[in-house]
């Protein structure tokens, strides 16, 4: 059905970044059109077509061995192959989006997912994202072949950076470094500012200068 299709996207595209189930989602199409909701099992088969066609990409949980005692959540992260997809479907433009600074900040996570993704594929790595019930989480993680391992927070603007820093060091307590050892890295990617590496040992990197 064309129309629960366009529905389904744009009820996609406000849930892009986060860990949306099936069941939010076609809950969330009868909340936002008015009309009834989507079924699950409907939902399910909707999003496997639009995987298959590389409209969206969800990202994977990561499950390292841990020594936390938090759970961790192993539902997928909702994602655009590309977030201009997301923002099409919203039909939000560049001043819509300025106002709206938590859509944006949804729009940019992904973007930098994407980015990871492909700049991760040149050097066989694989994303995933990483989330404990105790608020430790990481945005993306990449896991090269060799067994190594980094840990990354998206924030857009610069005053989030401590938040992130402060996560992405409770990620690399609680990977268990017998298993997994420690990560190569731990990096925050922001909107801006320029890139350097904190006193804790994050790094912190502008997304321009990602690559």
């Amino acid at each position: 059905d064309p129309e629960n299709v366009a529905r389904l996207l744009r009820s996609l595209s406000r849930c892009v970044a986060t860990e949306a189930s099936a069941s939010t989602i076609g809950a969330d199409v009868a909340r936002a059109d008015g009309q009834g909701a989507i079924n699950y099992h409907t939902v399910i088969d909707y999003l496997k077509a639009l995987t298959r066609l590389f409209i969206v990409e969800d990202l994977p949980a990561w499950s390292p061995s841990l020594r936390s005692r938090g759970v961790l959540r192993s539902s997928v992260t909702r994602h655009f192959v590309d977030p201009s997809l997301a923002a099409a479907a919203l039909g939000a433009g560049p001043d819509r989006l300025l106002r709206d600074p938590e859509t944006l900040g949804f729009l940019f996570e992904s973007l930098v997912v994407r980015d990871l993704r492909v700049y991760g594929q040149a050097i066989g790595a694989s994303v995933s994202h990483y989330r404990e019930n105790t608020g430790a989480e990481a945005d993306a993680i990449l896991q090269m072949r060799p067994g190594d391992w980094a840990a990354v927070e998206v924030k857009l603007g610069q005053g989030d950076i401590d938040k992130g820093a402060n996560s992405l060091l409770k990620v690399a307590a609680n990977v268990d470094p017998a298993r997994h050892g420690h990560p190569a890295f731990l990096a925050v990617v922001t909107g801006w500012g320029y890139a350097y590496r904190r006193s804790d040992g994050v790094f912190v990197v502008p997304v321009g200068t990602l690559t």
